[in-house]
Protein backbone atom coordinates (compact mmCIF):
# COMPACT_ATOMS: atom_id res chain seq x y z
CA UNK A 1 0.00 0.00 0.00
CA UNK A 2 1.41 3.37 -0.81
CA UNK A 3 1.01 6.36 0.98
CA UNK A 4 2.60 9.83 0.66
CA UNK A 5 2.77 11.75 3.71
CA UNK A 6 2.65 15.52 2.62
CA UNK A 7 3.21 18.89 4.32
CA UNK A 8 3.69 22.29 2.94
CA UNK A 9 4.86 25.76 4.25
CA UNK A 10 2.63 29.24 2.56
CA UNK A 11 3.13 32.97 2.68
CA UNK A 12 0.30 33.05 5.48
CA UNK A 13 -2.97 31.44 6.15
CA UNK A 14 -5.32 32.05 3.61
CA UNK A 15 -4.76 31.39 -0.17
CA UNK A 16 -8.26 33.33 -0.56
CA UNK A 17 -6.18 36.41 0.91
CA UNK A 18 -3.20 35.49 -1.65
CA UNK A 19 -1.32 33.51 0.60
CA UNK A 20 0.61 30.78 -1.74
CA UNK A 21 2.54 27.80 -1.33
CA UNK A 22 6.26 28.04 -1.09
CA UNK A 23 7.58 24.53 -0.06
CA UNK A 24 5.84 21.49 -0.16
CA UNK A 25 7.49 18.06 0.81
CA UNK A 26 6.45 14.67 0.61
CA UNK A 27 7.52 11.00 1.87
CA UNK A 28 6.61 7.65 0.29
CA UNK A 29 5.53 4.89 2.32
CA UNK A 30 5.03 1.38 1.74
CA UNK A 31 2.78 -0.59 3.93
CA UNK A 32 3.24 2.44 6.34
CA UNK A 33 7.14 2.27 6.06
CA UNK A 34 9.29 5.22 4.24
CA UNK A 35 11.09 3.50 1.36
CA UNK A 36 13.49 6.23 0.31
CA UNK A 37 11.70 8.09 -1.78
CA UNK A 38 11.44 11.84 -0.97
CA UNK A 39 9.93 15.21 -3.07
CA UNK A 40 10.82 18.21 -2.21
CA UNK A 41 9.65 21.63 -3.94
CA UNK A 42 10.62 25.16 -3.57
CA UNK A 43 8.06 27.51 -5.48
CA UNK A 44 8.02 31.38 -6.08
CA UNK A 45 5.09 32.47 -4.74
CA UNK A 46 4.94 35.30 -6.99
CA UNK A 47 4.56 37.67 -4.09
CA UNK A 48 6.73 38.79 -0.82
CA UNK A 49 6.69 36.68 2.06
CA UNK A 50 5.47 38.37 5.54
CA UNK A 51 8.23 38.28 7.99
CA UNK A 52 5.96 36.50 10.70
CA UNK A 53 5.87 33.62 8.27
CA UNK A 54 9.69 33.62 7.50
CA UNK A 55 9.76 33.57 11.34
CA UNK A 56 8.50 30.20 11.31
CA UNK A 57 10.04 28.30 7.79
CA UNK A 58 12.89 31.13 7.52
CA UNK A 59 12.09 30.63 3.98
CA UNK A 60 12.95 34.73 2.35
CA UNK A 61 11.91 36.20 -0.57
CA UNK A 62 15.75 36.06 -1.82
CA UNK A 63 15.38 32.46 -1.55
CA UNK A 64 12.77 31.69 -3.32
CA UNK A 65 13.09 34.30 -6.06
CA UNK A 66 14.65 32.16 -8.88
CA UNK A 67 12.52 29.19 -7.82
CA UNK A 68 9.70 27.88 -9.81
CA UNK A 69 6.55 29.20 -10.01
CA UNK A 70 3.83 26.44 -8.89
CA UNK A 71 2.75 25.53 -12.92
CA UNK A 72 5.93 24.91 -13.44
CA UNK A 73 6.09 21.94 -11.07
CA UNK A 74 2.44 20.59 -10.14
CA UNK A 75 3.29 17.80 -13.04
CA UNK A 76 6.26 16.75 -11.28
CA UNK A 77 4.57 17.20 -7.59
CA UNK A 78 1.14 15.31 -8.99
CA UNK A 79 3.41 12.10 -10.92
CA UNK A 80 5.49 11.65 -7.34
CA UNK A 81 1.55 11.46 -5.24
CA UNK A 82 0.20 9.23 -7.99
CA UNK A 83 -3.37 7.47 -6.64
CA UNK A 84 -1.84 6.83 -3.28
CA UNK A 85 -3.14 8.07 -0.33
CA UNK A 86 -2.54 11.28 1.79
CA UNK A 87 -0.95 11.32 5.16
CA UNK A 88 -1.17 15.05 6.76
CA UNK A 89 -0.77 16.82 9.91
CA UNK A 90 -4.29 19.29 10.16
CA UNK A 91 -4.78 18.41 6.87
CA UNK A 92 -7.41 21.29 6.62
CA UNK A 93 -4.95 23.37 6.22
CA UNK A 94 -2.59 22.03 3.59
CA UNK A 95 -5.50 20.65 1.28
CA UNK A 96 -7.26 24.31 1.13
CA UNK A 97 -3.67 25.13 -0.42
CA UNK A 98 -2.85 22.06 -2.28
CA UNK A 99 -6.21 22.44 -3.73
CA UNK A 100 -6.56 26.27 -4.39
CA UNK A 101 -2.94 26.05 -6.34
CA UNK A 102 -4.59 23.10 -8.35
CA UNK A 103 -7.17 25.29 -9.25
CA UNK A 104 -4.91 28.68 -10.67
CA UNK A 105 -3.78 25.82 -12.93
CA UNK A 106 -6.98 23.88 -14.43
CA UNK A 107 -6.59 20.82 -12.38
CA UNK A 108 -9.28 19.26 -10.40
CA UNK A 109 -8.77 19.02 -6.65
CA UNK A 110 -7.75 16.08 -4.65
CA UNK A 111 -10.34 14.64 -3.37
CA UNK A 112 -11.12 14.36 0.76
CA UNK A 113 -11.21 10.60 0.80
CA UNK A 114 -7.68 10.13 -0.17
CA UNK A 115 -6.50 12.04 2.65
CA UNK A 116 -5.48 10.40 6.24
CA UNK A 117 -5.68 13.33 8.96
CA UNK A 118 -2.94 12.32 11.83
CA UNK A 119 -4.02 15.61 13.84
CA UNK A 120 -7.79 13.83 14.01
CA UNK A 121 -6.36 10.38 14.34
CA UNK A 122 -4.15 11.94 17.23
CA UNK A 123 -6.62 13.54 19.43
CA UNK A 124 -9.00 10.40 19.28
CA UNK A 125 -6.17 8.60 20.39
CA UNK A 126 -4.96 10.65 23.06
CA UNK A 127 -8.10 13.62 24.00
CA UNK A 128 -7.18 16.25 25.95
CA UNK A 129 -3.25 15.92 25.42
CA UNK A 130 -1.57 18.80 22.99
CA UNK A 131 -1.24 17.11 19.08
CA UNK A 132 1.01 19.23 17.29
CA UNK A 133 4.19 17.30 16.23
CA UNK A 134 6.58 18.54 18.75
CA UNK A 135 4.45 17.04 21.40
CA UNK A 136 3.82 13.96 19.33
CA UNK A 137 7.43 13.57 18.57
CA UNK A 138 8.03 14.15 22.37
CA UNK A 139 5.06 11.76 23.33
CA UNK A 140 6.78 8.93 21.12
CA UNK A 141 10.34 9.89 21.81
CA UNK A 142 11.44 10.88 17.77
CA UNK A 143 14.17 13.42 17.53
CA UNK A 144 12.91 16.51 16.71
CA UNK A 145 15.87 18.40 17.35
CA UNK A 146 16.81 19.60 14.20
CA UNK A 147 13.33 21.29 13.79
CA UNK A 148 14.76 24.85 14.32
CA UNK A 149 12.48 25.89 11.62
CA UNK A 150 9.26 24.11 10.12
CA UNK A 151 10.37 23.09 7.35
CA UNK A 152 8.20 20.73 4.90
CA UNK A 153 10.69 18.25 3.74
CA UNK A 154 11.72 17.62 7.35
CA UNK A 155 7.91 17.83 8.73
CA UNK A 156 7.43 15.24 6.72
CA UNK A 157 9.91 12.53 7.84
CA UNK A 158 8.93 13.23 11.45
CA UNK A 159 5.63 12.93 10.32
CA UNK A 160 6.21 9.42 8.98
CA UNK A 161 7.15 8.60 12.21
CA UNK A 162 4.53 10.19 14.33
CA UNK A 163 2.34 8.11 12.00
CA UNK A 164 3.79 4.45 12.35
CA UNK A 165 3.47 5.11 16.40
CA UNK A 166 -0.01 6.35 16.04
CA UNK A 167 -0.66 2.91 13.95
CA UNK A 168 0.67 0.80 16.92
CA UNK A 169 4.49 1.06 16.23
CA UNK A 170 7.03 -0.98 14.64
CA UNK A 171 6.22 -4.49 15.47
CA UNK A 172 9.09 -6.17 14.06
CA UNK A 173 8.95 -9.76 12.93
CA UNK A 174 5.48 -9.53 11.46
CA UNK A 175 6.39 -8.72 8.01
CA UNK A 176 10.04 -9.64 7.17
CA UNK A 177 11.52 -9.16 3.92
CA UNK A 178 12.98 -11.93 1.46
CA UNK A 179 16.18 -12.52 3.29
CA UNK A 180 15.00 -12.07 6.30
CA UNK A 181 12.82 -14.67 5.39
CA UNK A 182 15.28 -17.15 4.23
CA UNK A 183 17.53 -16.60 7.48
CA UNK A 184 14.59 -17.62 9.58
CA UNK A 185 14.31 -20.33 7.83
CA UNK A 186 18.07 -21.83 7.54
CA UNK A 187 17.67 -21.15 11.52
CA UNK A 188 14.40 -23.21 11.75
CA UNK A 189 15.51 -27.31 12.42
CA UNK A 190 13.15 -29.48 11.54
CA UNK A 191 12.33 -31.92 14.08
CA UNK A 192 11.33 -35.90 13.20
CA UNK A 193 9.40 -37.57 15.79
CA UNK A 194 9.50 -41.41 16.28
CA UNK A 195 5.87 -42.86 15.80
CA UNK A 196 5.16 -44.70 19.10
CA UNK A 197 2.84 -46.79 20.22
CA UNK A 198 0.01 -45.24 23.19
CA UNK A 199 0.82 -47.25 26.35
CA UNK A 200 -2.31 -47.96 28.89
CA UNK A 201 -1.37 -46.82 32.14
CA UNK A 202 -3.82 -48.84 35.07
CA UNK A 203 -3.99 -47.50 38.64
CA UNK A 204 -2.86 -49.80 41.43
CA UNK A 205 -5.15 -51.01 43.92
CA UNK A 206 -3.94 -48.62 46.70
CA UNK A 207 -3.62 -45.87 44.36
CA UNK A 208 -7.76 -46.38 43.89
CA UNK A 209 -8.56 -46.58 47.24
CA UNK A 210 -6.49 -43.28 47.33
CA UNK A 211 -8.47 -41.88 45.34
CA UNK A 212 -11.87 -43.31 46.45
CA UNK A 213 -11.11 -41.77 49.55
CA UNK A 214 -10.13 -38.24 48.44
CA UNK A 215 -13.28 -37.79 46.39
CA UNK A 216 -15.25 -39.41 49.47
CA UNK A 217 -14.28 -36.26 51.92
CA UNK A 218 -15.35 -33.92 48.63
CA UNK A 219 -19.11 -32.26 48.33
CA UNK A 220 -20.33 -33.25 44.71
CA UNK A 221 -17.53 -34.65 43.62
CA UNK A 222 -17.81 -35.30 40.02
CA UNK A 223 -16.12 -38.66 40.65
CA UNK A 224 -18.81 -39.64 42.37
CA UNK A 225 -21.70 -38.67 40.25
CA UNK A 226 -20.61 -40.41 37.08
CA UNK A 227 -19.56 -43.93 39.29
CA UNK A 228 -23.20 -44.73 40.17
CA UNK A 229 -24.14 -44.84 36.53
Amino acid sequence: MREIVLDTETTGMDPEKGDRVIEIGCVALDNHIPNGQTLQLYINPERPIPPEATAVHGITDAFVKDKPVFAEVFDEFLAFIGDGRLVIHNAEFDMKFINWELKQVGHAPIPWTRVTDTLTMARQKFPGSPANLDALCRRFNIDNTARTFHGALLDSELLSEVYLELLGGRQHGLVLGGEEKEAQKENNVAMVRKFREPRKFQASVEEMAAHEDMAGKLSGAIWAKYKTK
